[in-house]
């Protein structure tokens, strides 16, 4: 007698607001900002995106919110989107976790996110590399005079100098305004190129940790100023940090030296800046974060010859962010099933 047999696969269906995939792994569902390589989550964010969860996209969301508003236990953020307010928050009662794709959470009120019992996660230390690459990147661009230089030979306007020099590098003197993995890693490379490193971070790194890299520590912001060619700051945005660069501090650095800032645009004060360069108080500044940001069109500080710009592009390389968002997605599936998190903001 022969028997046939016939074999059943079960569709896929939504089980405790979670979807499984081919492989039996619950998914669970996650609003994100949207897929577009210019102003949104790029191509390769996506995939890690889609490999993991269930993505909803912001826009999808606000068109079908009685579809989705149930089934969403977590929010990733892509270069601060979508924003996260009380009117979200009510919208998704069974939110359970923020994830934000970068170090800083200065722009997310913290306050009501704790009031509501989220969790709240960040991707510190993965970007402190190519960050640091960046504040040296700044730091030589503006001191060689880069972009001038590369003006005169692109521009037939502009008059070719046999004479057009810059600043030493090499040998010159840095000051690190934090010193946190982003500010030593700094220190790393500014090691290299034999600089005299002194730095101001609220604590003191170990002895052994100075000495590799040649750093001074300076119990105050104003001990360093005066000492440095070139100061970079690397510091988080703080209440205590907010506006910390002013006409002060300014006055008492070193005619020559030059401001970095890596950081976030609103350490500096960027009136007391513009006036710091107009008037040569310092020579020179290499800003990768402004304030506002991005500078609205034909803002003074950007005619300015003796400032070099990039565009917040810190950790901006594709192996980075990459990585930046594979940590990101884990920390929100971490979050999901109780595991113990490692980047936990709150």
């Amino acid at each position: 007698m022969c028997f046939r047999i016939i074999y059943c696969c079960p569709r896929l269906h939504l089980q405790n607001q979670k979807m499984a995939d081919n492989s039996g792994n619950a998914k669970p569902f996650v609003l994100a900002s949207r897929p577009d390589d210019e102003k949104g989550i790029p191509y390769y964010g996506v995939d890690i995106l889609k490999k993991h969860v269930n993505v909803v996209w912001y826009d999808d969301f606000l068109q079908n919110k009685e579809k989705y508003a149930q089934l969403i236990h977590g929010i990733i953020l892509w270069v601060t989107a979508p924003r996260v307010d009380a009117a979200l928050l009510d919208a998704l009662p069974n939110l359970k976790v923020i994830s934000n794709v970068g170090a800083g959470v200065n722009f997310l009120d913290l306050d009501l996110l704790a009031s509501r019992g989220l969790n709240v996660c960040n991707t510190p230390r993965i970007l402190n590399e190519t960050t640091a690459d960046m504040g040296m990147t700044l730091l030589l661009a503006s001191a060689r005079r880069l972009l001038e230089g590369d003006q005169m030979v692109r521009d037939p306007n502009v008059k070719w100098q046999i004479n057009f020099c810059g600043r030493q590098v090499s040998g010159a003197t840095l000051g690190i305004v934090g010193m946190g993995g982003i500010g030593y890693a700094v220190a790393q490379r500014a090691h290299a190129f034999r600089m005299n490193i002194f730095y101001h971070n609220r604590t003191r790194r170990p002895q052994t940790e100075e000495e590799a890299v040649g750093a001074q520590y300076c119990a105050t912001l104003e001990e360093l100023l005066s000492q440095c060619d070139f100061v970079i700051i690397v510091t988080p945005l703080t209440a205590e940090t907010k506006g910390m660069f002013g006409k002060k501090q300014f006055e008492l650095m070193k005619p020559s030296a030059t401001i970095i800032n890596i950081a976030r645009g609103s350490i500096i004060d960027t009136e007391a800046l513009l006036e710091a360069l107009q008037n040569k108080t310092i020579a020179a500044a290499a800003l990768d974060v402004t304030d506002p940001e991005p500078l609205p069109d034909h803002h003074p500080l950007s005619k300015l010859q003796n400032v070099t710009f990039t565009a917040h592009m810190g950790s901006a390389t594709v192996q980075t962010r990459s990585n930046m968002m594979a940590l990101a997605v884990q920390n929100l599936l971490d979050a999901l099933s109780g595991k113990p998190l490692v980047n936990q903001v709150i």
